[in-house]
């Protein structure tokens, strides 16, 4: 048990991801005390926030004893179980998002269902319990089909494009429950970013780009290039609509597909977002700020842009441990570059950090994004 004692609200943030670790320079600004619950010590968050509890969010006694004194409950994760959320509700604690909004973005199914529901455009999909019944669905609706596990499945994970019997044999090997998409001919991905208060003030930011490599986003362009102001308006009302419909109390991240035929949800997130990370240095209001605002119920900032153009690129781990030493050269070459790093350990593929550059010419900064984080992760310059 932690000796600690808060002199502000303080904001329980169940798992101890950089999400959580992001949150804490504005939670000082905004004089918030922020407690993580974590799984070991060494996770990204707990390296950083002197509250840490030590505990297993899927043990509701744990979840009990890490909420006592907290103003609000949020989540750096989606995994929690959703009937222990609701329990803590229950029990009096002010917990955002809600279990009946949260499960959305826990459960596949149940949240095609609701948005098909609600008018909100998707994808053709079913619900399919065989290799057989995929196979059908492909039958309809063509090939290849999308298969994805109804629950547990982020950045790539649990999807799989499958071209053939044979590949739709080999997901239903894994034995996870799954259900099928029609595949969706995009050409390109957008994200738009919402928050939602209780009392129902909602925000939304400029709508993103986002470039995927590997089913793993590598950068975020804002705004989204080329993009017609009437469908952007159009994205940020899917992002509100979401956000009201499902009763979502924080902030909301809506993934896109930008198709011939207009735009249609690929995915839901309903905490911080690596699509939102350009916000830090390039909103006045960054998405760490906004989601501890909404989760108090306090008035939103402002979602504005503080440049004409932000670049965001992840860094993906490699063979180098430690990469401090490559400062000098990104620092000195760019002293506009804004970087962070997540407390993590390196390996290869593993998001540790991102670098944001801020301008008024799309090329030039986002080559200036590349440029660091080709070097900081590889050594090499691009």
């Amino acid at each position: 048990m932690s000796s600690y004692s808060p002199i502000g609200p303080v904001v329980g943030i169940v798992g101890a991801g950089q999400l959580a670790r992001m949150s804490q320079p504005p939670a000082i600004a905004l004089g918030v005390e922020l407690r993580v619950l974590a799984n070991t010590p060494e996770e990204s968050a707990a390296r950083v926030i002197v509250d840490t509890r030590i505990g297993d969010y899927r043990d509701l006694d744990d979840l009990r004893e890490f909420a006592k004194g907290c103003a609000a409950i949020t989540f750096d994760h989606e995994h929690v179980p959703t009937e222990h959320i609701r329990a803590l509700a229950d029990a009096g604690h002010a917990v955002h998002p809600g279990a009946d909004a949260l499960v959305h973005a826990q459960d596949k199914a149940v949240m095609r269902e609701r948005l098909s529901a609600v008018g909100v455009p998707c994808p053709a999909w079913a619900r399919v319990s065989s290799a057989e019944e995929a196979e059908r669905f492909a039958g309809e609706h063509g090939w290849p089909v999308v298969l994805k596990s109804v629950r547990g499945g982020y950045d790539g994970r649990g999807v799989w494009v499958c071209r053939s019997p044979e590949e739709v044999a080999e997901a239903f090997a894994t034995g996870v429950e799954l259900l099928a998409e029609a595949f969706v001919p995009f050409e390109r991905e957008l994200a738009v970013l919402v928050a939602r208060s209780p009392h129902g003030q909602g925000v939304s930011y400029p709508v993103v780009e986002t470039v995927q490599q590997d089913g793993i986003c590598v950068e975020v362009i804002a705004p989204a290039p080329r993009l017609d102001p009437e469908e952007a308006a159009q994205a940020q009302r899917i992002g509100l609509k979401i956000a009201h419909e499902l009763g979502v109390t924080g902030l909301l991240a809506v993934e896109l597909f930008d198709t011939p035929n207009g735009l249609v949800v690929n995915e839901l997130a309903m905490r911080p977002h690596n699509s939102g990370h350009w916000t830090i240095e390039g909103s006045t209001t960054s998405q760490f700020e906004q989601h501890l605002r909404a989760v108090l119920d306090l008035p939103l900032g402002s979602p504005k842009m503080t440049a004409q153009v932000v670049v965001m690129a992840n860094l993906l781990g490699g063979e180098e441990p430690d990469l401090f030493k490559r400062y000098e050269h990104v620092l000195a070459h760019d002293p506009g570059i804004k970087l962070h790093f997540y407390g993590k350990e390196v390996r290869p593929g593993r998001k540790i950090g991102h670098v944001t550059a801020l301008g008024s010419n799309l090329e030039e900064v986002r080559a200036r994004a590349r440029h660091a984080a080709v070097y900081l992760t590889t050594g090499e310059y691009t």
